[in-house]
């Protein structure tokens, strides 16, 4: 089995991550990837790759930018992970909390719906009643 390339072009990130070349360049126009250059082309390596899906995963779990940065320069800058677990872990919960404050309210407005179909409903039979009479 071959061992998987050392770098890669913007081109095969954008493929293997179902991206937009566009989209990895606005990551790094904000910082959160780094690639070196070869004259005016653009060559990810290992670590850029990985940051990419970390990036991903968080816009997934409905992070903010500012959040994956945070999270991403504490892997950079410390070699002990346990800084970058616990803010993740307090990102997580923040998040956690967040989302569930939205489904409460979701539920809120849904139980609003359900009652306004049912008035709207007894209001059009009570008009369907009155005109068959």
């Amino acid at each position: 089995m071959a061992a998987p390339p050392l770098t890669f072009s913007i081109s095969e990130l954008a493929q293997e991550f179902a991206l937009t070349t566009r989209a990895i360049r606005f990551y790094e126009d904000e910082g959160l990837l780094a690639p070196t250059r070869s004259g005016r082309t653009r060559v990810y390596g290992p670590r850029e790759r990985t940051r990419l899906k970390l990036i991903l995963r968080g816009k997934r779990l409905g992070l903010s930018l500012v959040e994956i940065r945070e999270i991403l320069d504490l892997y950079d800058t410390n070699t002990d992970e346990a800084p970058q677990l616990r803010k993740f872990l307090e990102t997580l919960a923040n998040r956690r909390a967040l989302l569930l404050q939205q489904r409460e309210d979701i539920d809120v407005v849904l139980a609003e719906v359900d009652g306004l179909v049912r008035q709207t409903r007894r209001t059009l039979d009570r008009g369907r009643r009155g005109k068959a009479g």
